[in-house]
């Protein structure tokens, strides 16, 4: 099968067509026929060597991709799933070595596969797996109850745009940050308030909310840079593993959404809630996966606003 990987670690261009064996699945296991996959910044890390040494157990060419949309094409012998061969089906992929999203096949756990919202097209579908469970998965972890007051980083992007609008159907008061471009598409999503991002939008927050919110969600990974917007006894959660310092009680929480890459209930209520309107998909443009290295330099450029997503 066809699929997108590297052979050398480098930049964009490091990405390649690469030729891999066309994968089966086992019992407890679901493939896909890969329509579209989302194009998100973990993947760049895949590519660039940051994850080298944790790569190096496995043969190149290391295939990225998380979030993977298409339609069912084979299930494993024995394997408990409500999804039959042919239906549109979202999934998101733990990569590891050449199995990744990036790729015609993927074969994942039932677990971490749901059938796509109806209404959405695979390219629009690829955008939900990985970044509304990490979404779901901060919100979870912080806990705040109905009422409380829940700042969100990065509020334009996926991740920060996903919070915002869960962080809504859990009755939270969110104040979100957003350039003064950004801040319609911030308000659309449901944000009570918006103050503008940068490197001081912990004092901006304060300033709106003198006691300090109740939780934060870090969206822009800002970290320690954070600590001044949320209240004494306040939490803070954060991606790529960031733990923060200690400080007036706050309380770091790293999330990690490989934690809960098979919770297919945590996984269907988002289709569910996507078919709602709760959750909006967000495609910022669609690309042959031959061209994955223009959407890698266009992710790194900044101001994607989405996410690219590669055809397949």
């Amino acid at each position: 099968m066809r699929a997108i990987g590297v052979n050398t670690h480098g930049g964009p261009d490091a990405l390649e067509v690469v030729e891999l064996p066309e994968p089966h699945a086992g019992p407890g296991e679901i493939r896909l026929r890969v329509r579209a996959a989302a194009v998100n910044p973990t993947d760049t890390l895949a590519r660039d060597g940051s994850r080298a040494e944790r790569q190096r157990k496995d043969p190149p060419p290391y295939v990225p991709g998380m979030d993977a949309a298409g339609e069912v094409d084979e299930i494993g012998e024995g394997t408990d799933t409500e999804l039959h061969v042919g239906d549109a089906a979202m999934a998101i992929v733990v990569p590891d070595g050449s199995h990744g999203a990036y790729a015609e096949h993927v074969v994942v756990p039932a677990g971490s596969v749901v059938r796509a919202p109806a209404g959405t097209t695979a390219v629009e579908a690829a955008t939900l797996p990985m970044n509304a469970l990490t979404a779901r998965l901060a919100l979870d972890t912080l806990a705040p109850a109905p009422g409380q007051t829940l700042a969100v980083t990065g509020a334009a992007g996926a991740l920060g745009g996903y919070v915002v609008q869960l962080a809504k159907a859990d009755r939270l008061t969110v104040v979100a940050d957003a350039s003064e471009a950004d801040e319609p598409l911030v308000r659309s999503l449901g944000a009570d308030v918006v103050v503008r991002r940068g490197d001081d939008v912990a004092a901006r927050i304060r300033e709106n909310q003198p006691g300090g919110v109740d939780a934060l969600v870090d969206g822009s990974l800002q970290g320690d840079a954070l600590l001044d917007a949320v209240r004494d006894g306040g939490r803070i959660a954060t991606v790529r593993g960031h733990r923060g310092a200690d400080d007036r009680g706050i309380t770091w929480h790293p999330v990690l959404v490989r934690d809960v890459a098979t919770d297919h209930a945590a996984l269907d209520r988002l289709r569910r809630q996507a078919e709602e309107g709760v959750l909006t998909p967000r495609v910022a443009d669609t690309i042959p996966a031959e061209k994955a290295p223009e959407a890698h330099r266009r992710l790194e450029a900044g101001g994607v606003r989405g996410r690219l997503v590669l055809t397949f």
